[in-house]
């Protein structure tokens, strides 16, 4: 952590410019870990998905990070909002001054959306909402502890369904505030989903590292081989997934060839060029031909050099779906980006463990407990 917080100070004393931008994709990256792990413990509730049971907690202690990372990320954008950096151009009143030199018509033709007041509102109801749908799950799960309870699961699941109509809209709107919003004469009616792929893969990577790590250390035995190529089958899904987003959202584009599309392109492509097609070999191509073969995803070595690429691939990738609306061609990829990284990736498994340390790394009472113990695929 402590690397971390020198990286983005001496970034901020050196060029604040690079460092808000820096700061904005990190605070989103493990933010959004930590959503998309509530997503996927929403999604096994709803299921009625019986395999998860045993690594329920996992789940629960990634997840338990959105509301620090909320905080950190609240902040951040609400500044950039209130056009303390300039992160968004929208945020600058000139550009919605018809008597200013600065005007821009096609901002100003979005300032009913994008403007400060409701902005804010917004984000404010994004963060409170998912906050208040994970310490709703937490009170359900600490009741679940204390003895089986078929009625509480109910409960849970209910809850979960309430939480993933919440989760559709307000997943794909927060993504084209944050981010889309960076670049604002674009717009992709893709992009909502597009964030979704990205951040859910990495949270299913996250939850499959740590259940590797503490498979290793021999606290859960009950965790098999079934459930770790299960998780490895999501890590591969959904990298497909990511993909096939990714090429519609560039073939629809490229094809169509209008120029207030293309520009989004562009940009990436002249100066952000080797980044932006490395991130498809780092998201798609490696983890797809790797965790192709039934093995592979039994193979915990193996699982763990492809989600540490995977990871990296989409830090990466939201680097450059928020660095270059910001910096153009004056970017950097250095000290400050990598030691801000690392300093929000410390915080992230302080939380994490801390978290899994509060309590058992199993719950026997959960209702499908043993099924998931004899999983067998």
């Amino acid at each position: 952590m402590g690397v971390g917080v020198l990286s983005l100070v001496g970034g901020f004393i050196s060029d604040s410019h690079r460092a808000w931008p820096t700061l904005l994709h990190n605070a989103f990256f493990f933010m959004a870990i930590g959503l998309g792990a509530l997503f996927f413990m929403a999604v096994q509730y709803a299921a009625e998905a019986g395999w998860s049971a045993t690594v329920k907690r996992p789940m629960e202690a990634v997840a338990s990070y959105l509301p620090y990372g909320a905080a950190i990320f609240g902040v951040v954008v609400i500044l950039s909002a209130l056009h303390v950096n300039h992160i968004y151009h929208w945020a600058d009143p000139h550009v919605t001054d018809p008597s200013s030199e600065h005007y821009d018509s096609i901002i100003a033709g979005k300032s009913a959306f994008l403007n400060p007041v409701f902005y804010i509102i917004r984000t404010v109801v994004y963060l409170v909402g998912w906050i208040l749908f994970l310490r709703a799950f937490m009170r359900r799960s600490e009741l679940e502890s204390q003895g089986y309870d078929y009625k509480n699961w109910k409960r849970s699941q209910s809850l979960a369904a309430w939480f993933l109509v919440f989760f559709a809209v307000t997943s794909s709107t927060s993504a084209w505030d944050w981010i889309m919003s960076i670049d604002t004469h674009w717009f992709s009616t893709l992009f909502g989903w597009y964030t979704f792929a990205g951040f859910f893969v990495s949270a299913i990577t996250v939850i499959t590292l740590l259940v590797l790590h503490l498979k290793s250390k021999g606290l859960l035995p009950e965790v098999n081989d079934n459930h770790i190529h299960d998780l490895g089958k999501f890590m591969f899904a959904f990298s497909v997934f990511w993909t096939y987003l990714w090429f519609s959202q560039f073939m629809l584009i490229w094809y169509s060839n209008i120029p207030e599309e293309t520009t989004y392109f562009m940009d990436r492509f002249e100066n952000y060029k080797f980044l932006f097609m490395f991130n498809l070999v780092l998201n798609f191509f490696f983890p797809f031909l790797v965790l192709m073969k039934r093995g592979s995803k039994r193979t915990f070595g193996l699982l763990k050099v492809v989600g540490v690429i995977i990871l990296f691939g989409h830090w990466s990738d939201n680097f450059v779906m928020i660095t270059p609306g910001v910096l153009k061609d004056h970017w950097h990829l250095g000290w400050v980006e990598l030691g801000t990284m690392l300093g929000f990736l410390g915080f992230f498994g302080f939380i994490v463990l801390n978290k899994l340390a509060s309590r058992p790394v199993n719950n026997p009472n959960h209702v499908f407990y043993e099924e998931s113990v004899h999983h067998h695929i």
